[in-house]
């Protein structure tokens, strides 16, 4: 069963011209005692004949096409293939020799124009696009002669019957095909429209697949990051804490073994007992991901106060805390960020610098918070970068301002050599 219109086509291109005449070979014997004497119907007989065989060498030649070569496809600017390997010379002759046997019949009997007006049909497809007007006109010829009475015209009445009837076959015949000649173009143009969005749409698939590739790789390089950020999270909280811890308990340690009585030792001993439980602590926070132990029930500004006076008290070192400006709530990463800045910077001045004064200044300036944290060591040249030691220095600076730059901030040292250390730290205060 035909599924397609074009199908519908093809078959019809294929059986219709049997159907029709076989319809005007029955209307055209019942009225052969009125419209033919007795030489023309053997003669019709024969033309019929010649006209079956004409029609069955050309489907079993177009069969032999469609066998071979199958159809041609269809592209998009063209119209569909509706008859095989045509137009071309096979299909110019069988149309004319259909044409001349139709023409003939017809004169002989008028209503074989039945089956001449299948020309009407398939001339634009049998014939190059230059001749199929011709073939119109030509099929427009026959249908007229039948319709005014017959050919040739017996009357000056049927003559001008025939060339009205002929004006308007001609003309019916040539308008529609310039019609349909438009509508071709136009289905033609909504073929090559249609396969252009088909284009369109898979150039579009291919570039939603490349961009989930793409968005697959950043993801992976997004996780990626986001392990390696969690490592150097991890190693600067164990700077900033175990290392740091473990650096006092082994101070107090090598003060206790060191202490004059027993009094000033046990004091070291407790001291390091106090490192290793605070050190514990925050061990077990950064693991956790959560803030440092001092900030757990007090803000930045205690927290600093209090982790200042404990560091002076263990060091030696007179050391002053001041705040200026307008406090004002923090975000919880912002406070342990400038905390840890400020453990990191003392850290380095008890073990570096040989300071006998240090000064921890945290400022609210508006849109920002700054840490400033000063003494008046022995100062190091900024463009001589220290080596890493096994120990883990070397780390602090880079820490620091790792740990800034995650809040969009900046870290930045003054020193020189003899001349102390400046180091300051400013986070919006918006941040995160």
């Amino acid at each position: 069963m035909p599924t397609t219109v074009e199908e519908r086509w093809r078959q019809f291109f294929r059986w219709g011209p049997y159907g029709l005449l076989a319809v005007a070979g029955a209307i055209a014997g019942a009225s052969a005692d009125l419209l033919m004497d007795r030489t023309r119907v053997p003669a019709a007989g024969l033309l019929v004949v010649a006209s079956l065989v004409l029609q069955t060498v050309w489907v079993l030649r177009c069969r032999r096409v469609v066998a071979a070569d199958g159809w041609e496809p269809e592209t998009p600017g063209v119209r569909p293939v509706l008859v095989p390997a045509a137009p071309g010379p096979a299909s110019v002759a069988y149309f004319v020799l259909r044409t001349v046997l139709a023409f003939v019949l017809t004169w002989l009997n008028p209503f074989f124009a039945i089956y001449a007006c299948v020309g009407y049909f398939d001339a634009d497809h049998l014939l190059p696009r230059r001749f199929a007007r011709a073939g119109l006109l030509v099929t427009a010829v026959t249908m007229a002669g039948s319709q005014s009475g017959g050919l040739p015209p017996a009357s000056l009445v049927q003559w001008l019957a025939f060339g009205g009837l002929l004006a308007l076959n001609g003309s019916l015949a040539l308008g529609f095909a310039h019609l349909a000649t438009k509508d071709a173009e136009k289905a033609a143009e909504r073929a090559a429209t249609i396969a252009e969005l088909g284009r369109a749409n898979s150039r579009l698939e291919q570039a939603l697949a490349e961009n989930s590739a793409l968005q697959a790789q950043l993801l992976l390089q997004a996780r990626e990051a986001g392990v390696a950020d969690e490592r150097r999270r991890l190693a600067a909280e164990i700077h900033d804490t175990l290392a740091q811890g473990l650096t006092g308990i082994v101070t107090q340690l090598q003060a206790a073994s060191a202490a004059p009585d027993r009094e000033h030792a046990e004091a070291h001993l407790r001291r390091a007992a106090d490192l290793a439980r605070h050190s514990l602590g925050e061990a077990r926070r950064s693991v956790r991901n959560l803030g440092p132990v001092a900030l757990e029930h007090d803000e930045l500004p205690e927290a600093l106060r209090k982790t200042v006076a404990e560091w002076a008290e263990r060091t030696g070192v007179d050391t002053r805390f001041t705040v200026t400006g307008t406090e004002a709530p923090l975000h919880d990463e912002v406070a342990a960020t400038l905390l840890r800045i400020a453990q990191e910077a003392l850290s380095n001045a008890a073990r570096h610098s040989g300071a006998g004064r240090a000064g921890v200044t945290l400022s609210y300036m508006g849109d920002e918070i700054t840490l400033d944290v000063r003494d008046d060591g022995h100062g190091f040249d900024p463009l001589a970068r220290p080596e890493r030691r096994g120990d883990g220095g070397g780390f602090g600076l880079d820490g620091m301002r790792a740990r800034a730059e995650r809040l969009a901030g900046t870290v930045t040292v003054e020193t020189a050599p003899g001349e102390g250390t400046a180091v300051s730290a400013r986070v919006p205060l918006g941040a995160p």
